[in-house]
């Protein structure tokens, strides 16, 4: 049966109209947990005198009642000098140095370890150790990666507003509408525009012509909203771009909707000196530049021993360039550029559908709640007040789930980038409410949620128990937590601890990145050698990690073999792999083996030239403990016939400076 046009075109709209109230209509599909409000479960109760006694705080509560409906126990708890060391590595990602294990050891108070953990949640280090988590989550780099990787000079500026944060307590809401939206409020401050820099982290494809114009806009703003999406929400919004979620109740153009609240997010670099330092610093610049625009002329027809000539005197001349003036990586908005936001076919913006404003996922909204107009005021303001609404289901669960694993190894929902229908339930959905409620309730202050955490007797448990036959054999992979799961150091940890024990960390903290010496070979196979100019001042190549350079297109081996993300995507968990690299870097790597002599030479310092007593102070500083008397044995024989540098060496590589029991 052949159709008329008119009946063509009837047909047409009818299957459109059904089509929109069907991206409309999600309500079906609002069944999965992670998109229901926030429950108020009961905390359980407990009849036996040895579960009362257990149960330290609700978290326990919570657990024990898992552990029982499984058929498992808890372990016993772990020795005082397990929960320090455990515990610094959680809260300042360092190592404790002898003399505070002792004071711990033999402090006779009940509330010893409660003030234990108030003193580490007041360290400066704390917050260090919890910015790199929220640095990997926001995949923050110092360059734009591709081919040019073109650095991002005062990146560094929201790295320490990120350490500040988390040092201060600053209220997670307010953190969230910071960096979403730092640079609209008025009046406009240094903070919230540095705080801003969180859309700016991204990787950015530039135009060898014309290198201030990002290639596509539309990558740029991909960016931003998967960033949002999974950092901030814990969903995969990125699935949607090219199509409907093939999981979620999340639709295309829910997908377009939330991008069209950053449609007149743009980059802007605000400086912080006059304009006369800026007219000095270009001419200064310009000159410079034009000198190594010739002898780059020059190269190009030159060969032989002119050419090794040359190129010396083109990185002569890069080394010359004046630094960056002070100023501020962040966006701001431009209506007059703003981008028309459409639902574009299979993700391509050569193929645009409807245009759409902003507006929440509808799978959080009433049916038929219309979208914003897409000239709204303070269009991300008006997205971060509904990402930090209290009501939001998932903006607290998001962020206590990373709050355990990082104390866990696993969180209780062991996808934290994707609480969707593709991603892992929650072991324990009762206690994850639990939690996210205590931080609204708590005017959203982290560090109380890390204090209940590690005030519970769940998290004391010991790593290994000997009576534990039956709980490993029930739930071998320890998911309704039994004990306390043994884990590997992240890299950064590992290079702090190295330089801890040693005696060379240099513990100042902020300012600009530090660029560390590494292989010629890595530096020549830069864009441009000049990318990578060594800082000179040796004493900052021992700052902490979090302070050294990210640079998407060269990662430091020492930190790339032990896991380091690649600073491409959001990386929620680290890996923690185990290969012969690693070995081999902690043997012969040029850092360890430097570090080995430094710490040979304070265990001369500390213990004097008695063997015996300077195997003692090694093992303090490297494991936290004494040796036994089989390790102190092996040790004193090894130091017969090797010297204390090669013993230093030996202590880098136990099991026991690695991992955390």
């Amino acid at each position: 049966m052949r159709l008329t046009a008119a009946c063509f075109l009837i047909c047409a709209a009818f299957a459109g109209a059904l089509l929109r109230a069907q991206e409309e209509d999600v309500s079906v599909d609002r069944s999965h947990w992670s998109f229901q409000p926030r429950s108020v479960p009961a905390v359980p109760q407990f009849n036996l005198p040895e579960d009362r006694n257990w149960v330290r705080n609700p978290i326990d509560a919570f657990v024990l009642e898992k552990l029982r409906t499984q058929g498992l126990a808890p372990t016993v708890e772990a020795d005082r000098r397990t929960l320090i060391r455990r515990v610094s590595f959680d809260l300042t990602g360092l190592p404790p140095n002898p003399e505070d294990i002792d004071e711990f050891l033999n402090d006779p108070g009940p509330d010893a370890y409660e003030r234990l953990i108030d003193r580490l949640l007041a360290s400066p280090h704390y917050g260090e150790r919890a910015g790199q988590q929220w640095l990997d989550l926001v995949r923050f780099a110092e360059t734009e990666g591709f081919e040019y990787d073109r650095h991002l000079p005062h990146a560094w500026r929201y790295r320490d507003y990120v350490i500040r944060a988390f040092q201060d307590d600053k209220p997670y809401d307010q953190f969230l509408s910071e960096q979403l939206a730092g640079d609209e409020v008025t009046p406009v401050t240094e903070e919230g525009q540095i705080a801003a820099g969180f859309l700016r982290w991204g990787p950015i494809r530039r135009n060898a012509g014309n290198p201030d114009v990002a290639i596509s806009r539309n990558e740029v703003l991909t960016e931003m909203t998967d960033t949002v999406g999974v950092t901030l929400l814990g969903m995969t919004m990125g699935c949607a771009r090219c199509h409907d979620h093939k999981f979620d109740p999340i639709r295309q153009r829910d997908y377009y909707h939330l991008q069209a609240f950053l449609a007149s997010t743009f980059e802007d670099d605000v400086p912080l000196t006059d304009a006369a330092a800026q007219a000095t610093w270009k001419a200064a610049h310009a000159k410079v530049n034009d000198e190594i625009k010739k002898l780059e002329s020059a190269l190009d027809k030159s060969t032989g021993d002119s050419r090794l000539d040359l190129l010396k005197q083109i990185k002569d001349a890069e080394k010359r360039l004046p630094q960056p003036l002070p100023a501020i990586s962040t966006v701001r908005n431009n209506d007059t550029k703003r981008t028309v936001i459409h639902v574009l076919k299979r993700g391509d913006d050569k193929k645009p559908g409807d245009q759409v404003g902003p507006r929440a996922p509808g799978v959080f909204l009433s049916k038929g709640e219309p979208e914003i107009p897409a000239t709204v005021a303070n269009p991300r303001t008006t997205l971060a007040n509904w990402i930090t609404s209290p009501t939001n289901p998932l903006t607290a669960r998001v962020i206590v789930n990373r709050l355990w694993m990082q104390h866990f190894g696993r969180g209780i929902v062991n996808t934290p980038n994707d609480f969707g229908l593709n991603g892992d339930l929650p072991t324990h959905p009762e206690l994850l409410d639990y939690l996210a409620n205590e931080l609204v309730a708590g005017g959203w202050q982290l560090k109380a949620i890390h204090r209940l955490i590690l005030t519970s007797s769940t998290y004391r448990q010991a790593s290994h128990s000997p009576d534990q036959a039956r709980n490993v054999k029930q739930d071998p992979d320890n998911r309704f937590l039994w004990k306390f799961a043994r884990q590997r150091l992240s890299s950064e940890a590992i290079r702090d601890s190295l330089l801890a024990v040693s005696g060379k960390l240099n513990d100042a903290s902020g300012g600009p990145s530090v660029i560390v010496p590494v292989d010629a070979e890595l530096v020549d196979l830069l864009y441009k050698p000049s990318q990578w100019m060594v800082t000179d001042d040796l004493t900052e190549h021992h700052r902490r990690s979090i302070y050294l350079i990210k640079k998407r297109n060269l990662l430091l081996p020492f930190l790339e073999v032990f896991d380091q993300p690649t600073l491409q995507t959001s990386c929620p968990k680290r890996e923690s792999s185990t290969h012969a690299p690693q070995a081999l870097e902690l043997l012969n790597g040029a850092l360890s083996n430097e570090l080995a002599v430094a710490f040979a030479k304070r265990l001369e310092t500390d213990a004097g030239p008695d063997r015996r007593r300077q195997v003692d102070r090694a093992f303090q500083l490297v494991c936290g403990r004494l040796p036994t008397d089989h390790e102190r044995q092996l040790s004193l024989t090894f130091l017969e016939g090797r010297s204390l540098n090669e013993f230093a060496l030996a202590m880098f590589n136990l099991n026991d400076f690695v991992y955390v029991k």
